[in-house]
């Protein structure tokens, strides 16, 4: 093995000293790892890992309180930057002199955290990372399930069309500022049209039930139910379908409609459904109910649906890439997610609550946090 291909190798002042949000290195055994860009990322927030800066973390990882899945483990390689040499208190090994040495002539600054953490062999992965990932997963056949559920810390290019894959991409903020305007504009549509009294329900031809203004909270709040109940099935029985191996197309579907998350999670243009794609389920919903119920009626319990999906998609981007605090609603929601990815893929599938998952008996079990 060359000295380029060796690891580098750090002294324990040098490991010692990468203790902080902007630099956070901790060790496995002697391995080195830089999990500066993961802090944000852990379930369990900054401050945990923190506090383990510097120090082998192979207890943790053990458990209690849980012993880390496989994924969590594979997880962690990418971000492997080293060994360090428990012999040395020189601040800098030779090895890791002589490293830098030969590096001087072709590299002007330090990779960047993206280099870091994406150790995807590119010579030896399923798929060739160096080319749009739309059309080649679906020939992965019985080997795509596995292959998708071992996520990566980097990017995804699923197009070679620049305009197809920017239309693939959403920033986080774009979600409520295109559909909360409609939100305001159909709740106020929907409260003075029930404030008219001529929107009933009938339960048969002679008798019917006035739906009167004030119910209107009532019934926005059903919506919003309705919504989490939606969430839960789209996620389970559309997103976590099992696609066929011989079936080419039907995994590629699923690669684009959700397993690309799955496989990398941390894609932050990915987090949030872009409103092109959103707008056709969303008119789908609105007709629906609109047929179902009386006009004014299924247009309340659409907003309230509509708003309960903004919040929906706010959580998610929030659980994957915000730090809660510790013992709160949103802390555990953000474990649960985690554990969903990394170790549970066939259940836990609410993200905004746990509710729907208790019913239908695919709730993660505490004990395995």
């Amino acid at each position: 093995m060359s000295l380029s291909d060796s690891p580098r190798v750090f002294s324990k002042k040098e490991v010692a000293r990468h203790c902080t949000k902007d630099s956070c290195w901790v060790l496995l055994g002697t391995r080195v790892y830089d999990v500066t860009g993961f802090l944000r990322m852990h379930p369990g927030g900054e401050a945990l890992i923190l506090r383990r800066a510097g120090n082998d973390i192979s207890p943790e990882l053990e458990g209690p309180p849980h012993r880390h899945s496989e994924n969590a483990r594979r997880w962690m390689e990418q971000y492997y930057i080293g060994e360090q040499d428990k012999d040395c208190d020189a601040d800098e090994t030779q090895t890791a002199r002589k490293r830098r040495k030969s590096k001087e002539r072709t590299e002007d600054e330090e990779p960047s955290p993206l280099s870091k953490c994406s150790q995807v062999n590119l010579d030896t992965d399923l798929v060739d990372w160096r080319k749009p990932l739309a059309w080649q997963v679906g020939h992965l056949g019985e080997k795509y399930d596995t292959w998708v559920h071992q996520p990566v810390d980097r990017p995804i290019r699923l197009f070679g069309n620049y305009f197809l894959e920017a239309s693939t991409k959403t920033s986080w903020y774009m979600v409520p500022v295109v559909w909360i305007p409609l939100v305001i504009y159909l709740s106020w549509y929907s409260y003075t049209t029930l404030g008219q009294e001529t929107t009933r329900l009938f339960a048969n031809t002679d008798y019917s039930i006035l739906v009167h203004k004030y119910s209107f909270p009532f019934i926005f709040l059903m919506g919003m139910i309705m919504w989490t109940f939606l969430e839960y099935c789209i996620h389970r029985f559309v997103f976590h379908m099992r696609p066929p191996a011989h079936n080419y197309y039907l995994i590629t579907i699923h690669f684009l409609l959700h397993g690309q998350h799955h496989k990398s999670p941390y894609d932050g243009s990915r987090l949030v459904f872009p409103p092109g794609l959103a707008s056709v389920a969303i008119g789908g919903l609105y007709l629906l109910l609109t047929k179902i119920f009386p006009e004014t009626l299924g247009v309340s319990l659409f907003v309230g649906g509509l708003f309960g999906y903004v919040v929906y998609d706010m959580i998610h981007y929030y659980l994957h890439y915000g730090s809660p605090k510790r013992n709160s609603y949103l802390y555990s929601l953000k474990a649960y997610h985690v554990k969903h990815h990394f170790e549970h893929q066939r259940a836990g599938f609410g993200i905004t609550t746990t509710l729907w998952d208790r019913p239908f008996n695919t709730l993660i079990p505490e004990q395995t946090f």
